[in-house]
């Protein structure tokens, strides 16, 4: 009997080791994963953000207007472009594959509300998310199954015109190739259409764009905080860090442009957070110390 006792626990001890649970045993529950998000422009001026699961929905979920992204964990605040901020939260979800990489940390959008999706904390089964708006509007929250989906339509019935936003181009920067500045077509708010290209500017080229070699080149600048035209002098004043790092390049290369194609803007002054800039006077560009090569 002392013999097949030891034979029997050894037994059970391998199935265990082999990850087989013994008859009547129940799988530890599975961590739904964050697998996909997208977004698109649906009739009746609704903007809808998806995002997908794997393994069901989140335990619990929560979206609301906040005036600023702060991170899970640190409270540091993270930067996000856009007029009005979402906060998406999923409780007993991650957004990390089986290595421990994070995916979607940074999305941009051409729709005409939505513009960007941010991971702001994706720690101890807790995922949030910030979702930058070109204008604060109504919301509605709603789930899917098949597969497990929070969608969220954004209310974007509000008129817009189409105009240009500058981007780096990587690939022709390499290459040596100008221009070194590529233009794309963004939807903007009719009645503040400057504000509303540096808000897409500052949010990024979308998945396409970033796959032809177009980048966001910030120069360490989180974002602008303030833009005035008056008597066709565009005024700028970039957020957070500034510094070209020597290149000869820098944000101020996509900021120019993509102001001067206003007929009321002939000259652009850009300033670093301080407030200073080369030639805050006169008729010419001018661009502060910090981004000069």
């Amino acid at each position: 009997m002392k013999s097949f006792r030891r034979v029997s626990l050894f037994v059970i001890a391998g199935v265990v080791a082999a990850g087989l649970a013994p008859a009547g045993a129940q799988a530890p529950p599975v961590t739904p994963t964050l697998v996909t998000i997208r977004a698109s422009h649906q009739s009746g001026g609704v903007d809808r953000i998806v995002y997908e699961f794997e393994g069901g929905l989140p335990s619990s979920y929560r979206v609301r207007s906040v005036d600023e992204l702060i991170a899970d964990g640190s409270g540091r605040r993270v930067r996000i472009a856009g007029r009005a901020i979402l906060r998406v939260r999923f409780a007993d979800a991650v957004a990390h594959d089986a290595q421990g990489e994070t995916v979607f940390k940074r999305q941009a959008f051409a729709l005409p509300n939505i513009m960007t999706s941010v991971r702001a904390g994706d720690f101890e089964g807790v995922t949030t998310y910030g979702i930058g708006l070109a204008k604060r509007t109504d919301f509605q929250v709603f789930t899917l199954q098949d597969p497990a989906r929070v969608v969220i339509d954004v209310r974007a019935a509000f008129p817009t015109v189409d105009r240009r936003v500058y981007f780096f181009n990587l690939d022709n920067f390499i290459d040596n190739v100008m221009p070194f500045f590529t233009p794309v077509v963004r939807p903007v708010p009719a009645g503040a259409p400057a504000t509303g290209v540096m808000d897409r500017l500052f949010a990024g080229p979308v998945s396409s764009e970033r796959a032809d070699g177009l980048r966001l080149l910030r120069s360490r600048a989180t974002g602008f905080a303030d833009l005035v035209i008056s008597d066709g002098v565009a005024e700028v004043r970039l957020a957070g860090g500034c510094s070209s790092g020597g290149s000869t390049v820098s944000v101020a290369g996509e900021i120019i442009p993509t102001l001067r194609q206003f007929p009321t803007v002939d000259w652009i002054k850009i300033f670093d957070r301080a407030g200073d800039t080369g030639s805050p006077t006169g008729d010419t560009d001018s661009i502060p110390a910090c981004l000069e090569p």
